[in-house]
């Protein structure tokens, strides 16, 4: 399959991530998830359905939407696109802004053309590899943080947001783990014990919090797991399911099928044939 280069602006470089979302060949999906950082999609060709706290928003050619920090979200990419994706961590702002829980932003407004032709510019000067782009970047991200506060800020932020920002920071701890322990034996019990949790209480904390159980999460975790290596490696089946921490091939394909419409091998074989 021929895969467009992932760009992403390093650590070191720049205070951001500026890249390329990795389902650009379609008939992708991105499972319920969260994080710190406020992120903004842009799609500069095709189109993605995003989900934010279960609502379905549509984007098209030169639309962008921006996803708060700890805003349960989800993808769903049918048909080939082309995004860019920035995510600015949310500490960038605290140091400015104050309280990091109540720090909320519209999801557009009337400088959302501005925003989109910044972040092209940035796409485009990193590109380039002149030495000096570096330089041009920042003043853009610079000129995107200043209408991000001025324009998309929400002044007034109710306790309910503020006690779900708290609640979701405690779970990101608990699903970073799992992203990195994924291939262990997860069970709920498991890990409720080792974050100091009673396994109800933490089964109650996903399902209020996030909008999705513990078992589904770790689920969904494994068989986007399964469907990057079934894509990108000539792995069997088998070895792929073990991998990602599934019992046995049956269940991955249980899994692969609910998801993805259709059995592992199958699919795999459907989109080599359309290369």
């Amino acid at each position: 399959m021929d895969f467009r280069h992932e760009l992403v602006l390093p650590n070191d470089d720049l205070p951001f991530k500026l890249f390329v979302f990795e389902g650009t060949d379609g008939s992708y999906k991105v499972s319920k998830h969260w994080h710190r950082s406020i992120e903004i999609f842009l799609v500069l060709e095709g189109s993605m359905d995003f989900y934010i706290n279960s609502q379905k928003h549509v984007l098209e050619k030169g639309k962008f939407i921006l996803v708060n920090s700890n805003e349960v979200h989800s993808i769903e990419c049918p048909k080939p696109n082309f995004t860019l994706v920035l995510q600015i961590p949310r500490g960038l702002f605290e140091k400015y802004l104050g309280d990091a829980d109540s720090l909320l932003f519209r999801r557009s407004c009337d400088k959302d053309a501005q925003m989109a032709v910044l972040i092209r510019r940035m796409h485009e000067a990193y590109e380039s590899e002149k030495p000096e782009r570096l330089f041009g970047i920042l003043s853009d991200f610079f000129q995107l943080m200043y209408l991000l506060a001025a324009d998309y800020r929400i002044l007034e932020v109710d306790e309910e947001r503020k006690k779900q920002n708290m609640q979701l920071d405690r779970l990101s701890h608990i699903t970073n783990y799992i992203q990195v322990n994924y291939r262990e034996d997860l069970t709920l019990e498991g890990v409720a014990r080792i974050f100091g949790f009673s396994p109800a209480y933490l089964s109650r904390m996903f399902q209020k919090y996030a909008g999705i159980n513990y078992k589904t999460y770790v689920l969904e975790l494994r068989t986007e797991a399964g469907y990057r290596l079934l894509m990108n490696t000539s792995m069997p089946v088998g070895e792929i399911a073990l991998e990602c921490g599934f019992p046995d091939s049956r269940s991955f394909a249980k899994s692969f099928r609910r998801r993805y419409g259709m059995p592992p091998a199958e699919y795999r074989k459907r989109s080599r044939l359309a290369q």
